[in-house]
């Protein structure tokens, strides 16, 4: 989970807090950063999904704290890869990318069953972020 930085050294995957306005602060946002030069930046994969969250919570938002992983499913995923790891493995994020996608299949089989279309929609939207895909190294 690395790549190039612009000043030649490699950036590294790691779960850091963001916090915006100053009052909220979001908890295990995957971001690239670089020893080097200290550039960061947001994983592109959960980008969009960050500044959904940001948007929902205006110009005045309340304080408050949110886990990212609970929003985004490569978040959740990178979280439970670095259990017992300083960094995300990249076997293991493989391996758990496979697991939850069946997981997910699997309830999405039952909220057809039971017609919930609330729980259809939101397992859609998990699926959607996982399927945003890039190839890991």
């Amino acid at each position: 989970m690395r790549k190039r930085c612009s000043c030649g050294d490699i950036m590294t995957v790691k779960l850091r807090t963001v916090i915006y306005s100053g009052k909220v602060e979001i908890n295990n946002v995957p971001i690239y950063s670089c020893p080097s030069c200290s550039r960061s930046e947001v994983f592109p994969e959960v980008k969009s999904d960050l500044t959904g969250l940001i948007g929902q919570l205006g110009e005045e938002p309340k304080k408050q704290t949110f886990l990212f992983n609970e929003w985004n499913e490569w978040a959740n995923l990178l979280v439970e890869s670095v259990i017992g790891h300083k960094m995300p493995d990249l076997e293991q994020v493989e391996r758990l990318i496979e697991e939850r996608i069946d997981e997910l299949l699997d309830l999405y089989l039952i909220a057809c069953r039971l017609g919930d279309e609330a729980w259809k929609a939101d397992l859609n939207k998990r699926l959607s972020q996982i399927s945003r895909r890039y190839t890991l190294t």
